[in-house]
């Protein structure tokens, strides 16, 4: 139910905070998760590439069969490092501008790469290099203005019942751009042309023209306008997001809280200046479950975490892993089952993350990842991958049904990591922060993301190649060290965020802790506690 007090519909039913969901307001949210298409065609392309005989003669020179571990490096990081410098940015740009004009602004910086890209060609001074570098490079920085903004958008616009399914479509986009990518790899593959590579790299270019137009046709997110004084705009655009009419009581009650929540975040979070605007992001105890500065360490270490899993491992380098082992013979299309898996997988997560929540999805995604990548290193290890004899010529492996057996368990720790790590860290970020900050605290999560994915990227190369740390099978040790870190991770730091609006999960962070926030229920609101003061 609500009270009217000075012309103003207070809250105080708990179930009435927003409008019902209609089909129009679900689809309406539901295109923004198209923005995943980026980083996911690109992590499917690069991969497929790589193994490219005509891309590598391209960047190496004539007869060359691999590309060095240097180079190799230097073309799957580089993007990571534009999207890191990227998503900074776009936590400043998001708060200046809006969050659906970064969107829009990152997919035109995005074409330019591409195009830049496209233009790699074979010639005698191994031009390749610097082109491929540059226009990824550009990209990246498109991609880091996408991925940071879009997942605040996501969350600032969805109703709070279907949030987390619809903020984990994100991460199946991420999944259908890396299937779409392995396919076009697999279908020019035989190519003796440039269209080998080119055509890959090309095809991005619709990706960031279908986002760019799709959202000019969206309206930006109401808690930006509420954010800078424009409560009509923002009423407006509530009022098109939730398909009820401006002047409805789920509007009014909405957008109430929303307000009232914003005029106590500011009170407590002060960012008169973009110098404070950042340290506010900081701001706090350590020790303090509810302060910024562990917010913005949540954000931030929930997403290296995320990368800690080994996934990009498997989906930047399967294929000259899988080549350098001499144990499979079609290494592109066990790379094409690994993406279906993935992609497979994902669609689970939109309904468990709902049904049992953020943290529990979280906490056996990790369990069920260690177990896999702790059996594919031993198997490994003692009688698969890194057991290979010599037959004319060609490495092949001593025995193929264990081989089979770690490509098995792969596949599983793919299913466990698409249906529960992959949704569940962006919709996690996405919730976490309070308005003052969460354009920055977003912006820093992401950024973490991507670093660590140039981490992982450049040092990849140097642990598992033949001329350099050849690890084959016991790089997943590594990795299944770093799930178990994600399991105790996830056990004592991040807290449960199902069911609640943003601004109530800022009330829970008040009032809980991450292991007894699953039983936190909200028993008032900030509208209500405005109308008392």
């Amino acid at each position: 139910m609500s009270t009217e007090k000075d012309n103003v519909v207070v809250l105080t039913d708990m179930d009435r905070i927003e409008a019902p969901v209609t089909w129009k307001a679900y689809m309406t949210c539901a295109f923004a998760t198209f923005g995943g298409i980026f980083f996911g065609y690109d992590s499917g392309y690069i991969n497929g590439v790589s193994g490219s005989k005509l891309f590598i003669e391209a960047v190496e020179g004539a007869g060359k069969t691999a590309l060095s571990s240097p180079h190799q490096s230097l073309i799957v990081s580089i993007l990571s490092c534009g999207t890191f410098f990227g998503a900074l940015m776009a936590g400043d740009l998001a708060d200046w501008y809006g969050r659906r004009t970064t969107i829009i602004l990152g997919c035109f910086v995005y074409i330019a790469g591409v195009i830049i890209q496209t233009a790699t060609t074979v010639n005698d001074n191994h031009q390749a290099l610097g082109l491929i570098v540059a226009g990824r490079l550009i990209a990246g920085f498109g991609v880091g203005h996408v991925s940071a903004t879009i997942i605040m958008y996501m969350s600032e616009i969805c109703p709070k019942k279907v949030r987390g399914a619809l903020v984990s479509g994100y991460q199946f986009c991420i999944t259908i751009g890396i299937l779409l990518a392995s396919c076009v790899v697999y279908a020019t593959q035989k190519r003796q042309d440039t269209g080998n590579y080119r055509i890959p790299i090309a095809i991005q270019f619709a990706w960031g023209l279908i986002l760019a137009i799709g959202l000019f046709l969206l309206p930006e997110s109401p808690r930006f306008f509420v954010k800078h004084g424009r409560n009509e705009e923002a009423r407006a655009a509530l009022s098109s997001l939730r398909g009820q009419p401006g002047d409805s009581d789920y509007i009014e009650m909405e957008l109430t809280e929303i307000i009232a929540n914003h005029e106590y975040e500011k009170k407590v979070i002060p960012t008169d200046s973009y110098i404070s605007s950042w340290a506010s992001c900081f701001s706090g105890s350590l020790w303090e479950a509810k302060s910024n500065l562990r917010r913005t360490i949540l954000g931030t270490s929930l997403q290296m975490m995320q990368q800690w899993t080994g996934v990009n491992f498997i989906f930047y380098y399967s294929t000259p892993f899988l080549q350098s082992t001499g144990a499979i013979k079609n290494t592109f299309l066990i790379s094409l089952i690994f993406t279906l898996i993935n992609v497979l997988s994902t669609p689970i997560s939109f309904w468990t993350i709902e049904k049992f929540g953020r943290r529990p999805l979280l906490l056996w995604g990790a369990l069920g990842m260690l177990i896999c990548q702790f059996l594919v290193a031993i198997i490994g290890d003692t009688v698969g991958f890194n057991h290979t004899h010599l037959v004319d010529g060609e490495s092949i492996a001593n025995n193929i049904a264990a081989v089979n057996a770690q490509i098995a368990f792969i596949c599983i720790f793919i299913f466990f990591f698409a249906s529960t790590w992959g949704p569940g860290a962006w919709v996690v970020i996405g919730e976490i922060f309070p308005i003052p900050v969460r354009s920055r605290g977003v912006g820093l999560s992401t950024a973490s993301n991507w670093l660590w994915n140039t981490v992982i990227a450049v040092i990849t190369p140097y642990m598992v190649n033949s001329d350099q740390g050849n690890l084959r099978s016991n790089v997943f040790f590594v990795w299944g060290s770093l799930c178990t870190c994600a399991f105790v991770y996830t056990y004592f730091l991040v807290p449960e965020t199902k069911g609640l609006s943003l601004e109530q999960v800022d009330r829970m962070f008040e009032e809980t802790t991450p292991r007894t926030s699953a039983k936190w229920k909200p028993t008032t609101t900030f509208a209500a506690m405005k109308q008392e003061v």
